[in-house]
């Protein structure tokens, strides 16, 4: 039987990722909000959607619905909303008796999901968010070779990702520090949910470079060293890529042997709605080392360069 659904941030980027989900698992969009009105992306995926500038309008909207018995209610509320949201919106879907299925990252700081935690016990419904890596085919094959290898001693891991970004990004929501949580939470987060469950917990981690446009560091894990680098800017970008006019270069290496893992993208969020909506998911303890990491990367002190820095600071 089909759910009922409605949606935050329908007009930010990784919204159609979302309808496309909710459509291809059968599944029915009620309502949406954004406060920008450049979403006609939605007439792609369904029809007769409430479309709301306004969150307390679209708020009304779903509480009408509620009171009109299981059939017309929302039973899903899929957030995209800017980062700083997310926590709100989260609280709202569990307040309207719907769960919550959030981006990335679910939080910004690590006690908000002690407060989730209690909430999820009190209304009896679930918040569960994003973590597609987790299910690429090509990582999941990864993850059972390196558990079947077992205790061959840390692994030396480079995580790289830089994506061109001009001058709006840091003018925008996603350039300001309390509102997307800086670098190493908007764009790094699900790269170190990835290496935190390929490698597990983490024992100590240093920042290395700090910057609005590039921050890099180092983190150890129970079974890997890790030398991360992040940027926005495209002046970091390899000479080859450059070159081609690629804007984007993406890495990461175990014991220098390159993971490929850049096919298989497409459909990774319908996977995790297909997972979620079958009673499994991924869950507040789930994303906790990784908001928990992304905290502390926000909180440290840059200690500039040393013997544990990335090699492109080098």
């Amino acid at each position: 039987m089909s759910k009922n659904f409605a949606i935050t941030g329908v007009g930010g980027y990784v919204a159609p990722r979302h309808l496309k989900a909710i459509r291809d698992t059968g599944n029915v969009l009620l309502a949406a909000v954004d406060p920008s009105d450049s979403v006609g992306i939605l007439d792609q995926y369904f029809s007769n959607v409430a479309f709301f500038t306004e969150f307390e309008r679209f708020d009304r909207h779903l509480e009408k619905l509620r009171r009109q018995g299981e059939n017309k209610q929302v039973q899903y509320v899929s957030i995209c909303s800017p980062n700083y949201l997310h926590d709100a919106h989260v609280r709202f879907a569990l307040r309207i008796g719907a769960d919550a299925i959030c981006e990335k990252p679910l939080v910004l700081n690590p006690w908000n999901l002690d407060a989730l935690a209690e909430l999820e016990q009190e209304s009896g419904h679930r918040v569960r968010t994003i973590l597609q890596l987790r299910v690429h085919p090509s990582l999941i094959k990864l993850k059972k070779e390196i558990e079947q290898k077992g205790g061959t001693g840390k692994r030396e891991v480079h995580l790289t990702y830089i994506t061109s970004r001009g001058n709006w990004y840091l003018v925008s929501w996603k350039g300001q520090l309390e509102r997307s949580g800086g670098l190493a939470t908007n764009i790094g987060i699900h790269f170190f949910d990835l290496l935190i469950w390929l490698f597990g917990p983490v024992e100590h981690s240093e920042v290395h470079v700090s910057k609005p446009k590039r921050t890099a560091g180092y983190i150890e894990l129970a079974n890997a060293r890790v030398k991360w680098f992040l940027s926005i800017d495209r002046q970091d970008l390899p000479e080859e890529n450059a070159r081609q006019e690629q804007t984007t270069f993406r890495s990461i290496t175990i014991d220098g042997k390159e993971i490929e893992f850049s096919g298989g993208f497409t459909d990774l969020h319908t996977r995790v709605y297909e997972e979620t909506l079958a009673g499994g998911g991924f869950g507040l303890e789930d994303v906790r080392p990784s908001i928990m990491l992304a905290h502390d990367i926000r909180v440290a002190q840059a200690i500039g360069k040393n013997q544990n820095a990335h090699p492109f600071l080098r």
